[in-house]
């Protein structure tokens, strides 16, 4: 019996996964030293080369490895899925704007907190999938239920509680998911 052949089926979302995977590892290793100068991002010189890198390089961060596999599990869920939609060049664009606005969103208006992780990512993940089988002109129902799940929990939590969970960063991913899930839609409409 031959033995399936194993596939790299999905090269942004698994290189995503490894290179966040490998900066939780050096971030142990270095006692989060790594973490702070790399993986997060926060209110710095705008001389400061590495404040710019940051504003990207935040997604692959990880306060610990528990951190990592709640916003993996799901990135790893939807992420395929949506590469094999969307293409790859085009769900690294996402990504990259994902990070870019929330990195950039913190910066100023919490100029005291660093922010890392991958949640806002999976957010926007989370969003974009309700787009997935959506025809141009019409709100999927799924978009709707998800948004209240969703992201009325995180408005609700961001209220009421006091935890070191960024729920910005995931309003702004979800908010993210929605307008590339829309825009993408109305482009192939007008196709």
């Amino acid at each position: 019996m031959k033995l399936p052949k194993i596939t790299y089926n999905s090269p942004v979302i698994l290189t995503f996964t490894l290179l966040s995977f490998a900066a939780v590892i050096v971030g142990m290793l270095t006692g989060g030293a790594s973490t702070t100068l790399l993986f997060s991002v926060y209110r710095s010189s705008l001389a400061d080369p590495l404040f710019y890198i940051r504003l990207f390089t935040h997604v692959l961060g990880h306060a610990d490895m528990s951190h990592f596999m709640g916003n993996f599990t799901v990135i790893l869920l939807v992420g395929p899925m949506l590469e094999e939609k969307y293409g790859g060049k085009r769900l690294l664009i996402m990504i990259a704007f994902t990070a870019f606005i929330t990195g950039l969103i913190n910066v100023i208006f919490f100029p005291h907190v660093a922010l890392l992780g991958a949640s806002g990512t999976a957010f926007m993940m989370i969003l974009l999938s309700s787009f997935a089988n959506s025809k141009s002109g019409e709100i999927p129902l799924t978009l709707i239920f998800v948004a209240v799940l969703y992201l009325g929990t995180e408005i609700i939590n961001g209220i009421f509680a006091d935890d070191n969970i960024s729920q910005m960063a995931h309003i702004i991913g979800g908010g993210c998911g929605c307008v590339f899930g829309w825009a993408i839609g109305k482009s192939k409409a007008a196709d």
